[in-house]
Parts: C-alpha cells; structure tokens; sequence
C-alpha cells in the first residue's frame, strides 16, 4: 500500500503529517443554503477568515486536517488549496456524500430508482481520486461516508458498498459520520463485509455515545474510530465533554490506544446565512474551536493519567498509520478481519 497520501497540494508522505486533526471543516453548508440568494459568500471573505483558522491550527502544533466536507455541502477545494499554500498546513481534503437526512440524495435516489447510482457513486469516487475533482487535478485523500440515527438506510448502503470497493482498488482510507452515537459497530461490519482494510478505516464520532461496551464492539473489527466532537455538546444528542472524557481514559487504560484519534468537527464557517445560537446553547458550544482540545481535553487526559506518549500516539501516529494502512502491531486488524470472514 501506498505511504502517501493525497493532500489539496498533491501527495506527501505520511511520515510528514505530524499532529493530525481527523475531522474538521473549513467551510460547510447544508444543501439548499445556494437557495438564499441574500447571503452568498464572499470569497475573499472565505479566504480571510480561513487563513485565520489554519494558523489558529498551526499555533497548537497542528500540521495536517482533515476537511471532511461531502461533495453537496459546499466542499471548495481551490479554496482549501490556497489556504495551504499561504499556510503551510497540510490539507486533505474529501469524496463523499453526507447521510440521506442532511445531504442531497434526490439525484442520487432518482439514479437509484433506475438502478444506476451505484454505478455513478463508484464514477465520482474513482474519478475524483485518480483524475482530481472537476478540472482543479486536486484529489481527496479520504473517502467520507455517512449513516442516519439508529439506521443505514438503502440510500447510504450503496456509498458504503462503492467505498469498500474503491478502497480495495485505490487504498484510499475511510471516515464516517455515525449519527448521534448510533451504527458505528454495524458501519464498521458492513464495510469489512465488502472487503475494506479495517486498518484504513475510522468510524467517526463515536464520542456521540457514553457506551464504552459500543466502542469496544467497534474496536475489536480492527478500525479506529473518532472522539472527533469534542466541544459541540449538549444538543444534537452530543455529549458532554466531561462524559466523553471518562470513557476515552477507559478506553486507553483498556489498551485502545493505538485506534482512537481526535478532533472538533467544527464548521469553522457556514455558508449561506451565519446561524445564531440561542442563549442557551451558546455556552455549550463555546469552546467549539480548532484549539479546544489542546487547551482544554489533553489537559484533562493527563489529569486522569494519560501520559504524553500515549497523547502522541493518537495525534501523530494513529493518523498516519490510518493513511499507510498500519495500526499498532496489525494484531487486532488481523484477528478482527479473520473473525468476520467467519461469521
């Protein structure tokens, strides 16, 4: 397998990304927000506001994001490409489509009705990845999957079952959204069914459930998966920061380590209108920023015994070892893939 990965400024080694945030977004709209012709977005505005947020990034020691911007909820990849270049940050950006009750599945479900979006879905995906998005010859380096609460309808099963397929072919790695906590153990065996490389694979935001006996159903298929929202709390069946805490300090003490890595999930800047929070959640997401979990989380982790080798673990080596294929010693991975087959 390959040792690069691709970023919105080409390919770049793995051994280069250094401290890694796994899912975050520069820009974000949910689809129909091109609707409200008041409040299109500037560009230079964009750009402004996202080179502020790349060096944010960089004061904490962050060399790599990963924007996991689906394809209909404004992914701009030139834009990610600029901000890199004028900062240094390594950016890799996404394929993908975002899950059937936020994203934009009437095309699809049309082609799908007439048996042709599988089809299509593997045409974006490969396309994207070998030949670049659009005409801009800059390619994803992930690809983003997405499933609903407490489901992974029909809809969302084509996208798994493409991405397992490209992934065998391309060695492209994966990462999900699970809703409010739910489905990451059957997204993990729907993707190893079809013959994923469960160590290419993190099941993301997992922090959404205070479970530690789901995360371990995940974990032991050999993926990793994402404490990937921490400070967006309180709503949207989000946690707490301090009940996420407590079972990420169990899961390492339970020897976990090696598949478990962070971040926010921001969307740094919505487009269309801006929303505005009302009062009572505006203190919930307050630290909901590129810099939170080096403020405030990894202090916390270390006050409860995490040491700095393991917080090195999850930040630099976990991420690259999820863009080379390797994870830990390959054990779990083996074992976990072994025991599927079996079933």
């Amino acid at each position: 397998m390959s040792k690069q990965v691709n970023t919105v400024l080409g390919p770049v080694n793995v051994e280069q990304l250094g401290k890694t945030l796994m899912h975050e977004h520069f820009f974000f709209g949910y689809p129909g927000y091109h609707g409200n012709s008041l409040y299109q977005n500037d560009r230079e505005d964009l750009l402004a506001r996202g080179l502020e947020i790349a060096a944010q990034a960089k004061a904490k020691g962050v060399q790599t994001v990963v924007d996991a911007t689906p394809n209909e909820c404004g992914r701009d990849p030139e834009l990610l490409k600029e901000i890199s270049e004028r900062t240094d940050l390594h950016i890799i950006c996404s394929t993908g489509y975002y899950y059937e009750g936020e994203g934009a599945p009437a095309y699809l479900k049309f082609k799908q009705g007439i048996g042709q979006a599988e089809e299509e879905i593997y045409e974006i995906f490969m396309g994207e990845l070998t030949d670049g998005i659009g005409k801009t010859g800059i390619k994803p380096g992930v690809i983003k999957l997405a499933s609903s609460k407490d489901e992974i309808t029909s809809y969302e099963e084509m996208f798994f079952k493409v991405a397992a397929k490209v992934q065998k072919e391309t060695g492209t790695s994966i990462i999900t959204h699970t809703q409010e906590g739910t489905m990451g153990p059957e997204q993990a065996k729907l993707l190893i069914s079809e013959g994923a490389d469960p160590s290419r694979i993190m099941i993301g935001h997992m922090c959404g459930n205070t479970d530690i006996n789901y995360h371990v159903r995940t974990l032991q298929q050999g993926v990793s998966i994402g404490f990937d929202r921490f400070g967006l709390q309180g709503f949207v069946g989000a946690p707490m920061d301090s009940a996420r805490i407590a079972v990420l300090i169990g899961l390492i003490g339970s020897g976990y380590t090696d598949q478990i890595m962070l971040s926010h999930d921001t969307v740094n800047i919505w487009l269309g209108k801006e929303p505005v929070y009302p009062e009572e959640l505006a203190p919930l997401v307050a630290n909901w920023s590129v810099s939170h979990i080096f403020d405030n989380i990894i202090p916390a982790l270390k006050n409860g015994g995490v040491t700095d080798e393991q917080v090195q673990t999850i930040l630099v080596d976990n991420p690259r070892g999820i863009f080379s294929g390797r994870q830990g010693d390959g054990s779990r991975a083996v074992s976990a893939k072994s025991t599927t087959e079996s079933e």
